[in-house]
C-alpha cells in the first residue's frame, strides 16, 4: 500500500513507527478500530511550525490543521477543548467554543497546562490521544480533506490521515465555522 502523499511528504502506518508518536497517541492509536488508516512522516523538528513545514514540504495551508487547546470555567470546574481548524484560520474562540463550552470567557491553556496534561510537546500537540473527559472541535472543512496533516504529539513528526478519518476520532464534534 503506497503512503499517504500531501505536498512533499508521505506518510508510512504510524503504528509502524512508536518512536515518532507521542506515548498517548501511540495508544490512541492502538485501540482505534481505524488507528491503522494513520500515517506518520518524520520531519525535521526544527520545522514543526506550521509556516517553516509548509514552506518547506510545498504544503497547502488548507490541508494542515492546526490544534489549539481552550479551557474556561463554569460553576468552579474548568471546562477544556481542543480545536482543530485549518492553518490558514484560527478557531472562534471568543464566541464560537465560548458558547459550545458554555463558559463565560474561554482562554487558551497556559503551555505548561497543555503539555503536562496532554503528555505532549508543546507544538506537537494533536486531537488523537487526549485526555479523557476533554471534548474535541473539528472544523467541518477539514473533514472534507483528502489528507490532512495533525501533529504526533511530539514535535520531530507529523501524522497523515484522511479528513474522514479525523470526522470518526473518538470523541470528535464537528463543526462548522469553527475556524475563521
Amino acid at each position: 500500500m503506497d503512503g499517504l502523499k500531501v505536498g512533499g511528504l508521505t506518510g508510512v502506518p504510524a503504528l509502524s513507527r512508536p518512536e515518532l508518536l507521542a506515548a498517548p497517541v501511540a495508544a490512541a492509536l492502538r485501540q482505534w478500530a481505524v488507528g491503522d488508516h494513520v500515517e506518520v512522516v518524520e520531519i525535521d523538528p526544527e520545522l514543526a511550525d506550521t509556516a517553516a513545514l509548509t514552506a518547506a514540504y510545498d504544503l497547502p495551508l488548507d490541508a494542515s490543521g492546526n490544534c489549539v487547546v481552550v479551557g474556561g470555567r463554569r460553576d468552579g470546574v474548568e471546562r477544556v477543548a481542543a480545536c482543530v481548524v485549518r492553518a490558514d484560520t484560527r478557531a472562534d474562540v471568543n464566541n464560537l467554543v465560548k458558547r459550545r463550552l458554555d463558559v463565560r470567557k474561554a482562554s487558551f491553556l497556559a503551555t505548561d497546562q497543555a503539555v503536562r496534561e496532554t503528555g505532549m510537546e508543546y507544538g506537537g500537540i494533536t486531537p488523537v490521544g487526549l485526555p479523557a473527559g476533554w471534548r474535541v472541535f473539528v472544523d467541518e472543512s477539514l473533514t472534507e480533506a483528502a489528507v490532512v496533516i495533525l501533529g504526533s504529539g511530539v514535535r520531530r513528526s507529523k501524522l497523515l490521515l484522511a479528513g474522514t478519518t479525523l470526522a470518526h476520532l473518538p470523541g470528535v464534534e464537528v463543526v462548522p465555522a469553527l475556524g475563521v
